[in-house]
Parts: structure tokens; C-alpha cells; sequence
């Protein structure tokens, strides 16, 4: 977070810079082609960690690159283990430089790399798992799900913006607020939104029926990461996870799933929140809980109809 994402004590997230899009047909001037790009991620990042999950469900694995960077990030942004062994650079924001000598935000993730223009092509993290999703069809595995039929984007996308403004960007609000009324502002909405989703989950395995799709995606990140970071990281504590029936069985459902629970990486994730924010966590002390186990029966296949 910068001095200029917060506004009157509301955190307002930075825009995107980078949004040019990969194409099918090629028509944006960059076409989807296998190898040609590399997407770069964080397992500590929400945003990052929804679009391994979608790499990983639509078997691009061999045709889209990743390289991933440390979780402890500081003043100089994200900076890779060694080095990137493609682009050759130490920390991402010399990728960022190069596509954008002028760029003074933060360096996000995740971002896509195109090697053969040599330029960063998309930073727009609310997109690239959708264009993975519908641009790059023509390389899933077979039998592949699609986690944005047509006949279901009305749904899924307005069921996603109240999710991104309430839930996945909500712990933010709440976390980073400076303001007594930002905060319990931004507190309610996502306890609210949590609640009804935990209603609409009582008769039903995901959100949008019997099969994972988008919205289910862009919602477990954020789950994954409550109990451990935002309860009390944030202080999103009215109640955890565990303490929702439905939603803490459909977080461990989904969990089971090798594209969801192989990419959630707990101790990238408890590092990089309490190690790199120390406004909140002054000692960067990592917390040694919670104690949950993911892998206990969710019981949820009884949703399933047929």
C-alpha cells in the first residue's frame, strides 16, 4: 500500500496499468500461442493465487510459463528467489520499467510478460483469469471445465463485483483503513456479504449450482487466507471462517481440489502479510495459527444433484 491509496482514511486501490488483452484470434496484436508468455505470481497474493488455480484447472501448464517471486516484498516491490531464469531480472519492477520507463506505482502481481515484444501486456488481475478462461480454448486439456459458460456470465459477473467490493477487496478496506468509519464500514459490508453467502451455500455445492466456475475462483483465495491473516491481521473478527458451517465446508471442498489446494501456499501467505506491513504488524512476528485442517471431511458431495 502507498501514502496515495488512502483517501480520507478509505483505502482505494491503485488502477491497473498495463490492460492490453491476449486474443484468440490475435486481433489486439498479441495471439494466444503457447510459450509465448509468462505469467508472474505470488502464492501470498489473492489475486495472483486465482489465476494458478485457473492455469492449473484448464491444463495451460505447458502453455503458459510462471515465474514466481519471494513473499517477502520490500521498498524495491517483489523480487524473485534468484532471478527470473527467462526475463534475466532480480525484482519485478525492472519489468515494469522496461514496458513503462515513467511508471511510479506499486509493482503488482499478477502480471503476463509477453517475450516475444519484450513487454509487460497485462497487470489487470480482475481479467486474466477470464481471458485465460475464453481466449485460450483452443489449448485446454481435454475435458477441461468451463468456468464461464456463456449462458451463466450475467450471474457470475454480478455475483463477482459484490464479491471483489465487499469480501476479496473488503479485508483491504477494513485492513488498511485509517479511519474509525472506514473501517467498520468496510467491516459490515464483508460480514454481511459472508453471511449471505453462507446462506446461499446451504442448498447448493458452489455458487453457481454442481460445478466449479469463475465466481467460485475469484472467492476462495480470500477465504483461504481469513483465519490466518484477515481475522486478525485485519481485523475482520465479528466471526472466522470456522465459525460458518457452509462456507468453511465449501472452502475445505474446494481445498480438495489439487488446482486449489496445491497452489495455497500457508506459510507464503502468513510470511509475506505480517512480515511486509508494518504500519499493522510493527515486530513482523508470523503467528503460528491457526489450527485447522483442511483436508477433514466437507460433506458437501450431498449437494450435488444426481
Amino acid at each position: 500500500m502507498t501514502a496515495q491509496e488512502v483517501e480520507g482514511g478509505r483505502f482505494v486501490r491503485q488502477r491497473n496499468r498495463f490492460t492490453e488483452t491476449i486474443t484468440a484470434d490475435g486481433g489486439s496484436g498479441y495471439p494466444a500461442e503457447p510459450g509465448r508468455y509468462r505469467l508472474f505470481v505470488s502464492y501470498a497474493c489473492p489475486w495472483a493465487h486465482r489465476t494458478l488455480i485457473v492455469r492449473r484447472l484448464l491444463g495451460l501448464e505447458e502453455v503458459i510459463g510462471v515465474g514466481v517471486v519471494d513473499p517477502i516484498r520490500d521498498e524495491r516491490g517483489w523480487r524473485f528467489p534468484d532471478h527470473d531464469p527467462v526475463t534475466g531480472t532480480v525484482f519485478l519492477s525492472e519489468l515494469y520499467l522496461s514496458s513503462d520507463p515513467g511508471f511510479t506505482g506499486r509493482y503488482t502481481v499478477p502480471c503476463v510478460w509477453d517475450t516475444e515484444t519484450g513487454r509487460l501486456v497485462t497487470n489487470d488481475f480482475p481479467d486474466i483469469t477470464t481471458m485465460l478462461e475464453t481466449e485460450f480454448t483452443a489449448f485446454h486439456r481435454p475435458g477441461a471445465p468451463d468456468l464461464y459458460p456463456v449462458e451463466l456470465r450475467p450471474e457470475i459477473d454480478e455475483l463477482n463485483d459484490l464479491v471483489y467490493r465487499t469480501v476479496n477487496n473488503g479485508v483491504y478496506r477494513a485492513g488498511f483503513a485509517t479511519a474509525q468509519d472506514a473501517y467498520e464500514e468496510a467491516f459490515d459490508a464483508l460480514f454481511a456479504t459472508l453471511d449471505g453467502l453462507e446462506e446461499r451455500l446451504a442448498g447448493r455445492r458452489y455458487l453457481l449450482g454442481d460445478a466449479v466456475t469463475e465466481a467460485d475462483v475469484r472467492l476462495y483465495p480470500t477465504l483461504a487466507r481469513f483465519d490466518a491473516v484477515y481475522y486478525s491481521h485485519f481485523k475482520c473478527n465479528l466471526r472466522r471462517l470456522a465459525d460458518y458451517p457452509n462456507l468453511w465446508g465449501y472452502a475445505r471442498d474446494l481445498y480438495s481440489i489439487p488446482a486449489f489446494g496445491e497452489t495455497t501456499d500457508f506459510d507464503h501467505i502468513k510470511r509475506h502479510y505480517y512480515v511486509t506491513h508494518p504500519t499493522i504488524n510493527p515486530t513482523r512476528i508470523v503467528p503460528k495459527g491457526p489450527l485447522l485442517d483442511w483436508t477433514a471431511p466437507h460433506g458437501r458431495e450431498r449437494l450435488a444433484s444426481g
